[in-house]
C-alpha cells in the first residue's frame, strides 16, 4: 500500500522509535501528527519532516486531554487513516523488590491507556470502512524476561488486546498490526523505572548495541504497507525467541471466518 497523503498519528513521537516512526512515514509522504508530553520536543520533530503535521501534547494517562486530542486528530485533515499507540515505559526491576505501584504506574502507561487511545478511534474507523491501528509491543510482550515482570504484563496484555480487536474488526476494513521490537538503541533503558518507581538514568549494553531506531522504523513501516499483521524487529537471539512465540497467520484467518461466520452474533444473542 501507499502512505502518500495518508494521516498518522503517533503516540510517544517525541524520540526514539516513535519519533522514528514519525520521519520515515513522513518519507512516504504522509501527514503526520505528533503527541508525547514535551511539546517542545514534539516541535522539533516536527520541524525535521518536511511534510505537514500537527502536534497534540498531552500526558496519555489524562483521559478528558486524550478525548480532546482525538476530536482534534480525527478533524484535522478528515480523518485519522493509521494510529501508532507507541507511547510507554519499561522497567529494570525484579518481582521480589518492586513495588506494587509500579506495576500500578507500567501497566497504566503500557496497556490501558494504549487501549484508550485506540478505543476513541475504532469507532471513526469502523465508520469510515477502512484504518489501521499499530500497536507497539515487544518480544517481552511474547517472552517473559526478568526484570521486566510488569513491563511483560503489560505488553502481553497489548497483544492480547490488539489480536482479539482484529477479530473484531475483520469485517469493518480495519486493519490491526502488532509490532514486536526487541533491542533498539534508544532512551527506554535510562527512562525505564525501578523498583521504586524511580528512572533508572543509565542505559545498558543491549540497547546501546541495538537495532539503530531508524533502521528500526524503516522495517516496521515496510511490514505494515505489505499488511504483516504480527511484525517481529529483532536480531539475534531476541529474534528467534520472537519467532518461536509469533502467532501463525493462519490463526489470525481462523479467527476472522469465526466473525465472518457470524461469532459475534451468535454470542450476543446468547447473552
Amino acid at each position: 500500500m501507499s502512505f502518500e497523503g495518508k494521516v498518522v498519528w503517533i503516540t510517544g513521537a517525541s524520540s526514539g522509535i516513535g519519533a522514528a516512526l514519525a520521519r520515515e512515514f513522513a518519507g512516504h509522504g504522509a501527514k503526520v501528527i505528533l503527541s508525547g508530553r514535551d511539546e517542545a520536543r514534539l516541535a522539533a520533530v516536527a520541524a525535521d519532516l518536511g511534510t505537514e503535521t500537527l502536534t497534540l501534547p498531552f500526558d496519555v494517562r489524562d483521559d478528558a486531554a486524550l478525548a480532546d486530542a482525538t476530536r482534534q486528530a480525527i478533524a484535522w485533515r478528515g480523518g485519522v487513516d493509521i494510529a501508532v499507540a507507541n507511547a510507554g515505559v519499561s522497567q529494570r526491576s525484579t518481582a521480589l523488590t518492586t513495588e506494587m505501584q509500579v506495576y500500578r504506574d507500567i501497566i497504566e502507561i503500557d496497556l490501558t491507556q494504549q487501549i484508550a487511545f485506540a478505543q476513541g478511534l475504532i469507532g471513526h474507523m469502523a465508520e469510515r470502512g477502512s484504518g489501521r491501528l499499530v500497536f507497539i509491543s515487544s518480544i517481552a510482550g511474547k517472552v517473559g524476561v526478568p526484570m521486566r515482570t510488569a513491563y511483560c504484563a503489560a505488553k502481553f496484555g497489548l497483544v492480547g488486546y490488539a489480536d482479539s480487536l482484529r477479530g473484531e474488526l475483520s469485517r469493518n476494513g480495519v486493519e490491526v498490526h502488532v509490532v514486536c521490537p526487541g533491542s533498539v538503541a534508544t532512551e527506554v533503558s535510562r527512562n525505564a523505572l525501578t523498583a521504586d518507581g524511580s528512572k533508572r538514568g543509565k542505559s545498558d549494553q543491549a540497547i546501546d548495541e541495538g537495532i539503530p531506531a531508524d533502521e528500526a522504523a524503516k522495517t516496521m513501516v515496510d511490514a505494515i504497507a505489505l499488511n504483516q499483521r504480527e511484525i517481529i524487529v529483532a536480531r539475534g537471539i531476541e529474534e528467534a525467541m520472537g519467532k518461536v512465540r509469533q502467532t501463525p497467520d493462519q490463526l489470525f484467518d481462523q479467527v476472522a471466518a469465526m466473525v465472518a461466520a457470524g461469532y459475534i452474533e451468535k454470542m450476543e444473542a446468547e447473552g
